[in-house]
Protein backbone atom coordinates (compact mmCIF):
# COMPACT_ATOMS: atom_id res chain seq x y z
CA UNK A 1 0.00 0.00 0.00
CA UNK A 2 1.48 3.40 -0.69
CA UNK A 3 2.28 5.63 2.36
CA UNK A 4 3.37 9.44 2.33
CA UNK A 5 5.93 10.64 4.64
CA UNK A 6 6.35 14.39 4.89
CA UNK A 7 9.30 16.03 7.12
CA UNK A 8 11.34 19.06 7.02
CA UNK A 9 8.78 21.67 9.30
CA UNK A 10 9.44 23.55 11.91
CA UNK A 11 9.06 26.88 13.62
CA UNK A 12 10.84 29.56 11.60
CA UNK A 13 10.94 33.20 11.91
CA UNK A 14 9.27 35.70 9.05
CA UNK A 15 11.90 35.79 6.45
CA UNK A 16 13.42 32.38 6.76
CA UNK A 17 13.64 29.35 4.81
CA UNK A 18 12.57 25.77 5.37
CA UNK A 19 13.06 22.61 3.11
CA UNK A 20 10.31 19.76 3.27
CA UNK A 21 10.50 16.30 1.76
CA UNK A 22 7.87 13.85 1.17
CA UNK A 23 8.77 10.09 0.41
CA UNK A 24 7.01 7.36 -1.10
CA UNK A 25 6.85 3.91 -0.45
CA UNK A 26 4.90 1.01 -2.07
CA UNK A 27 4.58 2.90 -5.17
CA UNK A 28 6.26 4.68 -7.63
CA UNK A 29 5.56 8.48 -8.26
CA UNK A 30 7.90 9.22 -10.87
CA UNK A 31 4.77 9.27 -14.02
CA UNK A 32 2.72 11.19 -12.15
CA UNK A 33 2.26 14.77 -11.59
CA UNK A 34 3.15 15.68 -7.91
CA UNK A 35 2.09 18.27 -5.56
CA UNK A 36 2.35 19.86 -2.42
CA UNK A 37 -0.80 21.49 -0.61
CA UNK A 38 -1.35 23.05 2.78
CA UNK A 39 -3.88 23.61 5.48
CA UNK A 40 -4.42 26.44 7.34
CA UNK A 41 -6.44 25.98 10.64
CA UNK A 42 -9.79 26.54 9.72
CA UNK A 43 -9.30 26.62 5.43
CA UNK A 44 -9.37 24.35 3.07
CA UNK A 45 -6.59 22.44 1.90
CA UNK A 46 -5.28 24.33 -1.45
CA UNK A 47 -2.44 23.37 -3.66
CA UNK A 48 0.69 25.27 -3.70
CA UNK A 49 3.09 23.74 -6.37
CA UNK A 50 2.85 21.01 -8.51
CA UNK A 51 6.01 19.27 -10.64
CA UNK A 52 4.95 17.17 -13.74
CA UNK A 53 7.01 13.52 -14.62
CA UNK A 54 8.86 16.05 -16.68
CA UNK A 55 9.94 18.55 -14.02
CA UNK A 56 7.77 21.36 -15.06
CA UNK A 57 6.49 23.36 -11.81
CA UNK A 58 3.67 25.37 -11.03
CA UNK A 59 3.00 27.41 -8.28
CA UNK A 60 0.30 28.93 -6.59
CA UNK A 61 0.64 32.63 -6.58
CA UNK A 62 0.72 33.14 -3.04
CA UNK A 63 3.76 31.22 -3.43
CA UNK A 64 5.72 32.18 -6.61
CA UNK A 65 8.91 33.28 -6.20
CA UNK A 66 8.94 32.02 -3.16
CA UNK A 67 8.38 28.58 -3.36
CA UNK A 68 10.56 26.18 -5.45
CA UNK A 69 9.08 22.62 -5.86
CA UNK A 70 11.62 19.89 -7.23
CA UNK A 71 11.78 16.19 -7.36
CA UNK A 72 14.09 13.12 -7.00
CA UNK A 73 12.61 10.23 -9.04
CA UNK A 74 15.62 8.03 -8.24
CA UNK A 75 14.92 8.14 -4.27
CA UNK A 76 10.65 8.66 -4.74
CA UNK A 77 10.75 12.07 -3.46
CA UNK A 78 9.62 15.09 -3.71
CA UNK A 79 11.01 18.49 -2.24
CA UNK A 80 9.72 22.17 -1.56
CA UNK A 81 12.07 24.84 -0.75
CA UNK A 82 10.53 27.58 1.12
CA UNK A 83 12.18 30.95 1.01
CA UNK A 84 10.85 34.07 2.34
CA UNK A 85 8.56 32.86 4.39
CA UNK A 86 5.45 34.74 6.12
CA UNK A 87 2.94 34.52 8.65
CA UNK A 88 0.80 33.55 6.20
CA UNK A 89 2.89 30.49 4.73
CA UNK A 90 1.58 28.76 8.35
CA UNK A 91 -0.06 25.56 7.73
CA UNK A 92 0.30 21.97 7.78
CA UNK A 93 2.02 21.19 4.20
CA UNK A 94 1.60 17.48 2.47
CA UNK A 95 2.13 16.09 -0.58
CA UNK A 96 -0.01 14.05 -2.91
CA UNK A 97 -0.71 13.28 -6.68
CA UNK A 98 -1.85 17.11 -7.90
CA UNK A 99 -3.83 15.35 -10.67
CA UNK A 100 -6.22 12.46 -10.41
CA UNK A 101 -7.32 9.53 -8.38
CA UNK A 102 -4.71 10.31 -4.94
CA UNK A 103 -2.94 8.26 -2.64
CA UNK A 104 -3.94 8.15 1.05
CA UNK A 105 -2.98 11.71 2.64
CA UNK A 106 0.28 10.79 5.20
CA UNK A 107 0.55 13.11 8.22
CA UNK A 108 1.82 16.60 7.18
CA UNK A 109 4.37 18.34 8.61
CA UNK A 110 3.70 21.39 10.29
CA UNK A 111 4.81 24.48 9.26
CA UNK A 112 5.04 27.74 11.74
CA UNK A 113 5.92 31.36 10.78
CA UNK A 114 6.34 33.21 13.54
CA UNK A 115 8.23 35.69 15.66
Amino acid sequence: QAQLVESGGGLVQPGGSLRLACALSGSSLSIYTMGWFRQAPGKQRELVASITYGERPNYADSVKGRFTISRDNAKNTVYLQMNSLKPEDTAVYYCNRAVGSRYSWGQGTQVTVSS
